[in-house]
């Protein structure tokens, strides 16, 4: 295989790149550094993905970071869409209604949510957002009797 995007990287950059992957907070930082530092000891695409444990198109997404960026590039992280819920807004308010009067059933839960906060969601989202909220779902089962003798 041949080798790629052949990087030298200078001293100081050796040192911070040593550093960021070993201390860096941030786990995906330190793969890029693990990336980067295979890369400029001459690893091929593959190679490096290999040794990062990462994807063939991570690795390429990385060293164009790198490229484009420099180490600074790097350890820039992009933003992800965590979506909030409507709900969260009246997590206090349900809490408190369903451990005073607790519910039997995630329908019923539901519509006792849609009273309270006017907002109706689907079974699974809600027994997601209770979940969130530390409700646990207890399992019933049939109590076993003995047969009765004649």
């Amino acid at each position: 295989m041949t080798t790629w995007f052949r990087r030298t990287l200078s001293a100081d950059e050796q040192s911070a790149v040593l550093a960021d992957r070993d201390r860096h907070p941030d786990a995906t930082v330190r793969r890029k550094m693990h990336v980067l530092r295979a890369v400029h000891l001459g690893h091929s695409r593959d190679q490096a993905a290999r040794l990062a444990n990462v994807g063939v198109a991570t690795c390429k997404r990385y060293v164009l970071a790198y490229r484009d960026g420099g180490l600074d590039g790097l350890r820039r992280r992009v933003p992800q869409h965590r979506p909030i819920s409507d709900l969260a807004a009246h997590a206090d308010a349900v809490k408190r209604s369903l451990t005073d009067r607790p519910v039997r059933t995630t329908a019923e839960a539901v519509e006792r949510i849609a009273e309270l906060t006017g907002i109706r969601r689907g079974l699974t989202q809600t027994r997601t957002f209770l979940a969130g909220l530390g409700f646990t779902w207890q399992r019933t089962r049939a109590v076993p009797v003995p047969p009765k003798s004649r």
